[in-house]
């Protein structure tokens, strides 16, 4: 089959590569379409260097196209949305119910192969069916949703809160939309490309500007989310938290970002500083709220490309340019 394959750091290429073959649990997914995402960078920079070389691919829904002698709960031809994440369901983490924490945490398309590929391999515990009326094709936001549905569970979704959000990609444009949903009283959102920004207008949010400084909120906001992983963004933010209020990390940031906080501050005005990291118990959730058409594929899927351009849809995604791209084998 073809695949999309980061070899090594800064090296991918679309090659073939051997079909998958299901174990007794697992379940062969032909992929409709498969999202790229800032984590997809991260792997390209070499981050997770030790798994490389590896399919990428962790946003991705599909059709079964063949099922392991233990699985009974999907069929070959049964249309699927797939859960990237793989705990091991014995350590700490795993036995306190915090998987996304998993001392032997592993990813689909981040540690072993994954959907940028005609075939995909995953447990069949990780497989959503879709509901006939949802476009299977669309079905690759459900992911990147179930990570902002995380979000707000960290964020214990405050009512008749004043949110700002840095950051209109995909990403940035999801805790949009739940914010709006979860009794938000106002969602600013701050941006440099003025492209994104203007869809932020365009699904409603209160403000927009192209920096924090240029909104009018003496007091701060109670909820401030970054959704950009940028280090400069990332410093702004902690110093537009009201008091009493929440920054939450939301964005990838390199690992070699940095931060400064200041101890008193946090202490005196009861600040919170908390990160939200990937999918816990959301993912069946997002599905479900996917479903009832909280999102817009048409607004939030600005490309889709066929698989041979992977790389290119890398580099597209890499400068800026459009919201979600997506690759359709």
């Amino acid at each position: 089959m073809k695949a999309a394959v980061i070899e090594a750091p800064g090296k991918v290429t679309v090659t073939t590569v051997p079909d998958p073959t299901p174990g007794p649990r697992e379940v062969v997914v032909e992929v409709a379409a498969c999202g790229l995402c800032g984590t997809d960078l991260h792997i390209l920079q070499g981050e997770f260097a030790p798994t490389l070389p590896v399919v990428p691919g962790h946003e991705f829904a599909g059709r079964v196209a063949a099922v392991g002698t233990a699985v009974t709960e999907v069929a070959v031809g049964d249309r699927v949305a797939v859960d990237p994440s793989l705990h091991c369901h014995e350590c700490h983490y795993c036995r306190a119910g915090r998987g996304n924490l998993c001392d032997r945490w592993n990813a689909i398309g981040v540690t072993t192969a994954g959907g940028a590929a005609e075939y995909a391999l995953a447990p069949v515990a990780n497989c959503v069916k879709l509901p006939d009326h949802v476009d299977v094709r669309d079905a690759a936001l459900i992911e990147p949703l179930s990570c902002a549905v995380r979000g707000y569970d960290v964020l214990g979704s405050q009512v008749a809160a004043e949110v700002l959000i840095y950051g209109s990609g995909t990403m940035g444009l999801m805790m949009l939309e739940l914010a709006k949903r979860t009794g938000a009283v106002s969602v600013d959102v701050v941006d440099i490309n003025p492209d994104r920004l203007a869809t932020a207008e365009r699904l409603g949010c209160s403000r927009s500007a192209a920096g924090a400084d240029q909104l009018d909120q003496p007091r701060g906001w109670d909820v401030v989310i970054d959704a950009t992983g940028n280090q400069n963004a990332i410093q702004d933010g902690l110093g537009r938290v009201a008091k009493a209020g929440t920054f939450l990390q939301f964005g990838v940031a390199d690992y070699a970002a940095r931060a400064v906080i200041e101890p008193y501050r946090i202490y005196n005005q009861e600040i919170t500083i908390t990160g939200s990291m990937a999918v816990l118990h959301s993912y069946e959730r997002a599905a479900a709220l996917f479903a009832t058409g909280v999102l817009d594929p048409a607004v939030f899927i600005s490309d889709r490309l066929p698989l041979e351009e992977y790389p290119a849809a890398l580099e597209k995604f890499r400068a800026g340019q459009g919201r979600k791209i997506v690759v359709e084998p």
